[in-house]
């Protein structure tokens, strides 16, 4: 028992537990009239999913198609688990039961839910599966990777009863696609190496990181025109700032930068949240 919770912490990147779960949280905010979904079970039982489950089916599926990878990766080496043959078993054991309850959760649901519900699922298990394994496909890999944003879709629908505007998603889209192609820069050399051609491998170092501050570029433009220019939206800023810190001083490495990018998230999403519940009080 102890030792599956372990693998299930493990390979469920307890630090990046925020990139479903937030978004969640932050959807929720945006979509609901006032503070009466906080007193709703659904509520509290897809924070739950979105932050554990969730996670443990979306690297879980990920370690047991990407061990050609692994071995050579930097990542694996200390900051994340590398799965060892003996693991894989149990894993599979986990992410049975994740979609079990996956599965139940769907029984719940009204269409429009069960439908994001299933976008999740679908883009989470082909970002890594075959036959479809979207992240070895230029373009695809950071589109798929919209199943970032799927909780927030689906934490707005929830407290809505609607979908989100266009603007929003777009919004999110160039956020997660800015995320995705920045994290994939410093695996270039490894994914290289294991034939794997993501966006980052396909146009190399500099363009990714042009990208990236396009996307990121878009996506705060869009906040801070939401926000009307409000202060307490001008941290956006800092998403842009990134890649063109790494543009401008060829010092800074991006190794070093990435890895304070869940606090990042972490701390604007945290702002978002509190702001966007305090003027639904």
């Amino acid at each position: 028992m102890h030792a599956s919770l372990h693998l299930a912490l493990t390979v469920s990147r307890f630090r990046f537990w925020c990139y479903t779960g937030g978004t969640y949280v932050v959807g929720v905010a945006l979509g609901m009239p006032d503070w009466g979904v906080f007193f709703t079970p659904a509520y509290y039982l897809y924070l739950f999913h979105f932050f554990v489950p969730a996670n443990i089916f979306i690297y879980g599926i990920n370690d047991l198609w990407d061990g050609a990878t692994d071995g050579i990766n930097p990542k694996k080496q200390g900051k994340e688990h590398l799965l060892i043959d003996g693991e894989r078993r149990d894993l599979v054991l986990l992410l049975g039961m994740v979609a079990v309850f996956s599965a139940g959760l769907l029984l719940v649901q009204d269409w429009t839910g069960r439908a994001v519900f299933l976008a999740f699922l679908f883009l989470a298990y082909f970002y890594s599966a075959p036959p479809l394994r979207f992240k070895e496909t230029p373009l695809l890999d950071f589109s798929s990777n919209m199943l970032y944003i799927m909780p927030g879709i689906f934490g707005f629908t929830l407290a809505a009863g609607a979908l989100p505007p266009p603007l929003l998603i777009a919004a999110g889209f160039c956020h997660i696609a800015a995320m995705h192609i920045f994290s994939a820069i410093p695996d270039i050399e490894c994914d290289r190496k294991a034939g794997i051609m993501t966006t980052a491998v396909w146009v190399g170092f500099r363009p990714a990181l042009i990208l990236c501050l396009i996307f990121w570029t878009v996506f705060a433009t869009i906040v801070l025109a939401l926000a009307g220019g409000h202060p307490l939206a001008l941290p956006v800023l800092i998403y842009p700032a990134l890649p063109a810190l790494l543009l401008l001083r060829e010092s800074v490495t991006i190794n070093r930068i990435y890895w304070y990018l869940p606090f990042v998230n972490t701390a604007l999403g945290g702002l978002a949240f509190d702001v966007l519940v305090y003027l639904k009080m």
